[in-house]
């Protein structure tokens, strides 16, 4: 059966109107809509619709982008297809993977996919090693500042709950236990040190 899929931000939107006729004309039996971004991870009638299919099934879209706002989107698209034994085809694109040249067709993609990660990967490195250059650490700035750390190893100290500390400083309750041990460690280290 071959089976159309639609997504867009909105139902009646006229691109989704234009892109239903289009999978009706390529002789789709059966069209699933999604009115989600592609933006988001999650696309539940997608999910339904792969869960459903049969080996028989083909999934066609009108574009790619209807499926896949990244490559690597795409890869992880197709395989969810692949792995339920049905097929998928793009009408703009002229792709189809049933078939000896569709399996060649989705190799492809996977080293391109593979490129893009690797690119992506070495961006990144270069990235975090500027940063660290220019004197930045990285990763996410600490929730309270050295004062406020200070203040909360000092009223610990002087017998407030972590919970009471938690809420009057809107921080988890794992981030007083995780300074209360810091001090702890480093009390400890400075009284060797004496020694």
């Amino acid at each position: 059966m071959l089976i159309g899929y639609v997504r867009s931000a909105e139902a009646a939107a006229p691109d989704a109107a234009a892109e239903v006729d289009v999978l009706v004309a390529a002789g789709c039996e059966k069209i699933i809509q999604e009115t989600t971004s592609g933006g988001r991870w999650d696309h539940p009638q997608f999910s339904r619709m792969t869960e459903e299919l049969r080996p028989e099934d083909v999934v066609v879209v009108s574009r790619l982008d209807c499926v896949a706002v990244a490559l690597v989107d795409l890869i992880y698209t197709i395989d969810k297809i692949a792995k339920r034994g049905a097929s998928f085809r793009s009408i703009s694109e002229g792709i189809d993977i049933s078939g000896k040249m569709g399996k060649q067709v989705m190799q492809i993609i996977q080293a391109f996919a593979g490129f893009e990660r690797a690119q992506l990967k070495l961006r990144m490195t270069k990235g975090q090693k500027d940063a660290r250059a220019r004197g930045a650490g990285g990763g996410r700035s600490p929730k309270l500042s050295p004062a406020q750390q200070k203040e909360i190893v000092d009223m610990l100290a002087a017998g407030r709950s972590g919970a009471d500390l938690a809420r009057l400083f809107r921080v988890h309750r794992a981030t007083i236990s995780r300074l209360a041990s810091k001090a702890h460690s480093a009390d400890i280290a400075k009284k060797a040190n004496v020694r």
